[in-house]
């Protein structure tokens, strides 16, 4: 039964461009991956990482020599890093940061189908590739959902209590809420981010579009309740699912998102730990090391660990929204304010509006049916 479940909510959830809009080739001089069709810059390197559930996935890493901090970044639906390049080259320089993006098991030229326990396998490689090839620290790191994405990056979230910071672009409470406007979460739903997120204990920035006819602005609104630590979200007057990051409104968030949280205490003084839900202590990298084994293992507890999760949530729905890293009230001004797409800064608009970013049919049913 849990088969023809998930495989069934493969067909609503998963579009992997058809055919993929790059190929891998070797540089002639370097011996280097490269992804073809866009230009070749040499702060970028190209990777195939190997999952633990078998799958060979591309990854792509912008390195920043300014960048104190790393963004790893899980994009939307029916997209892959050929379509992604630009983007993630154009915001690791606007916002001064590193950044890693990846392609889901079955998407671009990564090996496999595409699942939900595929992506969580996807990202805790690309997670732990940045650890260990290209130094990050936990508190160092910045994880961002588009779509689709939110699921896997939620999901890592819960599980890294001195995470930096959490972004969700066009988040969704989980797939079957995106179909049908359900009020429990049911054990073959996937991505159940509105149990999960209450889980987070770092900053979180939502961003959505309020006339997103994909996913619904009440799905980004009802997530900034639940999440604990709250950033002033940004609500994009007129914007749809495809388009947000055509705004100039968008780039100046995400800057003003990134130097505040600079500026916070590090969280591996514990200043971040939650006092709702105790973590082991983790005062070391090799201590980081050792924790390793329970991500591996969670695929196995997965079934219980969301039960946890649905109870937890359940209680933390109760407790009042806790006070914003940024004062709410700020926020209900940013949606009061019309905001039309228009070009953007520092060549922002015009390099963006040349990249196709999501599909507008994600999430509704193919034309085969169920």
């Amino acid at each position: 039964m849990g088969a023809v479940t998930s495989s069934m909510a493969a067909k609503f959830a998963f579009f992997p461009p058809n055919p993929p809009s790059y190929k891998l080739v070797v540089g002639e001089h370097t011996g280097k991956l490269l992804i073809s069709d866009v230009p070749h810059r040499e702060n970028v390197d190209v990777l195939k990482l190997c999952t633990k559930r078998g799958n060979e996935i591309v990854a792509m890493y912008v390195k920043n020599p300014s960048a104190s901090l790393t963004v790893l970044y899980s994009h939307g639906n029916a997209a892959d890093l050929g379509q992604m390049y630009e983007l993630f080259t154009e915001l690791s320089l606007h916002l001064c940061v590193n950044l890693m993006g990846y392609d889901y098991s079955g998407y671009g030229q990564s090996s496999g189908k595409p699942s939900e326990q595929n992506t969580y396998a996807d990202i805790e490689t690309v997670y732990r590739c940045l650890e260990e090839i290209y130094g990050a620290k936990e508190e160092d790191v910045i994880l961002y959902g588009q779509s689709v994405g939110s699921g896997p990056t939620l999901d890592l979230a819960t599980r890294l209590p001195r995470l930096r910071a959490v972004v969700l672009h066009s988040a969704i409470m989980s797939g079957l809420r995106v179909m049908y406007p359900v009020k429990r979460t049911y054990w073959f739903d996937i991505y159940k981010n509105v149990d999960k997120i209450p889980l987070v204990t770092c900053p979180v920035l939502i961003i959505h579009g309020t006339a997103d006819e994909v996913v619904d602005c009440s799905h980004g609104k009802q997530l900034w309740e639940l999440c604990k630590e709250k950033y002033e979200p940004l609500w994009l007057k007129g914007g749809n699912h495809c388009n947000l990051e055509l705004y100039p409104e968008y780039l100046k968030h995400l800057k003003k998102f990134i130097s505040a949280i600079e500026k916070l205490p590090n969280p591996s003084s514990g200043c971040q730990q939650s006092t709702d839900q105790p973590e082991p202590p983790r005062n070391s990298t090799d201590q980081r090391e050792k924790s390793r084994p329970s991500i591996d293992q969670r695929e196995k507890s997965r079934p219980s660990t969301d039960r946890r999760e649905k109870s937890r949530a359940s209680t933390d729905r109760r407790e009042k929204s806790r006070k914003s890293t940024d004062r709410p009230e700020k926020a209900r001004s940013s949606t009061d304010q019309p905001e039309r797409a228009r070009n953007s800064i520092d060549r922002f608009g015009d390099m963006m509006r040349s990249v196709g970013l999501c599909n507008i049919d994600c999430f509704k049913p193919t034309a085969s049916g169920i």
